[in-house]
């Protein structure tokens, strides 16, 4: 199958470099080895966005630690932990296909991308204590959270994560954990998969080349696609994924896809505070979150994470935000905010506005705030933390999505948009983002090479590529009999078995 129009078409045309990008390449080559595929990344290099080391938390987003996803109690007292297990059963897809791809040679030795981390969670004050001890609970029972311990004894907290108790004030205390948490190099594992994807017959990833526009020709689609010599190339295609992070909402536009009527972004930029102390980070060989601020949702709670990057051992504490027009980092514009407002979103922004002034009152004290204001933030997690141990980095940015439907009320998460007929698949949002790449892949896959899935040897190819692809291990029975496969992607991966 060749490409619909313009010349060097393609079967399909993947924007952006991310593991977003990266991931659906590689799981559609891996569908169907006859695929035709061009990827085009506007930078120099490839995964420098979000998907880079520092811009992200590295985080395996697994639903144990992040109290966001069990965020409050029913009016029963009860705790909701759905969206705990849908991410857990999420990100099982991201681990198969991690094992897979390191036992078939697409991906390096593992140690290059992934390690194990526990993965923490820790509260002060009775009620948030209390609460805690409900969450595990709650989850405890579940397989996929089978190993999370509890514990309210400051000492048992003391031996675990003692930067965390050194110099704290008597007062209730309390933590869950696992050991089977991860630590993830997503910017690695991108340029690891798109090395492989680079190398295979018919396929190709190009940097800087800058995509401008796509639009309808036929039954598939035009990409105007620049060129560093400030050349513009007109690329045929006959499905195409908008993988380009904070790029991609004026892709969509361009394209004029009625589900993305009225949608709008709002850039939301990031900041770390990093500790290169070799000795400090030998001490916290974890990632401990706490809860999140009411204010500040989008950002997530704060978290003080071990960081292995550039061959050395970090910490890390964040998130704190920054103001940005730019919907890219590296390869924004201070206009991308301004040129993405059309008639049809003014309402959307101006409605979202009004309703988060708790939001917006956050971020622009966010952005005002000082070292000094910083560092007493990391102080209530880290009480003897120094100054001179810490610097400031700047983190990738988030483009929130905000959507007419939601009538003012800013949600999270990640969302697949689709051509009513399947020839273009657009990704918006960024929570948890990296972690379920795969099963974003999986999501489009589903959607739009349903065909291919459909077909025997399409079957068989994605039970071998994300064996539970077709099971819920939401559902209890399912995801026990599921052990064994998790256990086995694990080994590949040089993990500890997740249960």
């Amino acid at each position: 199958m060749a490409g619909d129009g313009g010349d060097g078409g393609a079967d399909v045309v993947l924007v952006g470099s991310g593991i977003m990008s990266a991931t659906l390449a590689v799981v559609l080559r891996g569908l169907d080895p006859g695929l035709s595929i061009r990827l085009f990344e506007a930078g120099p290099e490839l995964a420098r966005e979000s998907s880079a080391g520092w811009h992200n938390a590295g985080t395996g987003h697994a639903g144990i630690c992040e109290l966001s996803y069990t965020p409050s109690r029913a009016a029963d007292g009860t705790i909701d932990v759905h969206r705990a297990l849908v991410i857990g059963r999420r990100f099982a897809h991201s681990l198969q296909f991690w094992g897979h791809a390191v036992a078939s040679g697409i991906l390096p030795r593992p140690a290059a991308f992934i390690h194990a981390v526990p993965h923490v969670t820790f509260v002060t004050g009775q009620p948030d204590a209390d609460f805690l001890r409900d969450r595990h609970a709650a989850m405890v029972g579940h397989p996929l959270f089978a190993a999370l311990a509890f514990t309210t004894d400051p000492r048992r907290i003391l031996a675990l994560a003692p930067l965390v108790m050194e110099g704290r004030r008597p007062g209730p205390v309390a933590a869950s954990w696992m050991d089977a948490g991860t630590e993830i190099d997503y910017g690695r594992l991108a340029r690891g998969l798109l090395g492989w994807l680079g190398g295979q017959p018919g396929c190709s990833v190009e940097t800087g080349r800058r995509v401008h526009a796509v639009t309808r020709r036929g039954a598939g689609w035009d990409l105007r696609v620049g060129r560093a010599d400030g050349t513009v190339e007109q690329i045929g295609a006959r499905f195409v994924f908008l993988g380009a992070g904070g790029g991609t909402l004026p892709l969509v536009q361009s394209a004029g896809l009625a589900a993305a009527r009225g949608f709008a972004g709002f850039p939301i930029g990031g900041q770390w505070l990093v500790c290169d102390r070799a000795d400090l980070a030998a001490r916290h060989p974890l990632k401990v979150y706490g809860g999140t601020p009411p204010s500040a949702p989008s950002l997530g709670g704060p978290h003080l994470d071990l960081r292995r990057l550039e061959g050395r051992e970090s910490l890390l504490f964040g998130p704190f935000a920054s103001w940005t027009t730019r919907f890219l980092r590296d390869q924004g514009r201070l206009t991308d905010l301004p040129r993405s407002i059309r008639p049809a979103n003014v309402g959307t922004l101006l409605r979202t506005g009004m309703r988060n002034l708790g939001l917006v009152r956050y971020l622009v004290g966010q952005g005002l705030q000082r070292m000094g204001h910083r560092l007493s933030a990391l102080r209530e997690f880290y009480p003897l933390a120094r100054a001179e141990d810490w610097r400031l980095v700047e983190a990738g940015i988030r483009v929130q999505t905000l959507k007419p439907a939601d009538r003012g009320r800013v949600t999270y998460g990640t969302e697949v948009l689709t051509a009513p007929d399947n020839t273009l698949a657009a990704l918006l949002g960024a929570s948890p983002g990296a972690s379920v790449s795969v099963d974003v892949a999986l999501q489009v896959v589903q959607r739009c090479f349903a065909d291919r899935l459909a077909s025997p040897a399409g079957r068989a190819r994605m039970d071998e590529m994300i064996p539970t692809h077709a099971t819920d291990l939401t559902e209890p029975t399912l995801a026990r009999r599921a052990a064994p496969i998790l256990a086995r992607a694990a080994e590949h991966l040089g993990l500890p078995a997740p249960w």
